[in-house]
């Protein structure tokens, strides 16, 4: 009852200042605002001091867990990455290396051909010139032949 007649006392008065205090007025938000429960007692104190630093002692734990698993996980893959680069290089320098041993092979061909034709061109040359003589030698002999 007491509680009740108080509450009826006090209701006027807390209508009174609620119109009075605009909202944003920081007066207003200490009024409105819960008194945050404080420890009881020194342990109390202790025990939560102690759940803070446990807190952030994990929380700095997983951070270093997470930079060193992404440093990790960088370090994997700009090796991936560089094995990749040699792996092209090599392959390029392969390439390179087939395309110069078909050019030699092809040069070894053509001179080999140019051999060939220059050997051909000796022979029909020299087939030629003992024809050309033999032909001389045939119109000598008809010559010496119809001068007698």
């Amino acid at each position: 009852m007491l509680n009740r007649s108080l509450t009826l006392k006090l209701l006027p008065l807390v209508i009174v200042l609620a119109e009075a205090l605009p909202i944003n007025s920081p007066a207003y938000g200490q009024i409105i605002r819960p008194i945050p429960p404080q420890p009881e007692s020194f342990q109390e104190r202790m025990r939560q001091q102690q759940e803070e630093r446990a807190q952030q002692t994990q929380e700095q734990l997983r951070e270093t867990w997470l930079r060193q698993n992404l440093q990790q996980q960088l370090q994997q893959d700009f090796t991936r990455q560089r094995q990749e680069l040699i792996r092209q290089q090599q392959f390029r320098l392969q390439q390179q290396e087939t395309r110069l041993q078909q050019q030699q092979f092809t040069r070894q061909q053509q001179l080999r051909i140019q051999d060939q034709q220059l050997r051909q061109d000796q022979q029909i040359r020299q087939q030629q010139q003992f024809r050309l003589q033999e032909q001389i030698r045939q119109q000598e002999l008809r010559q010496q032949k119809g001068n007698l």
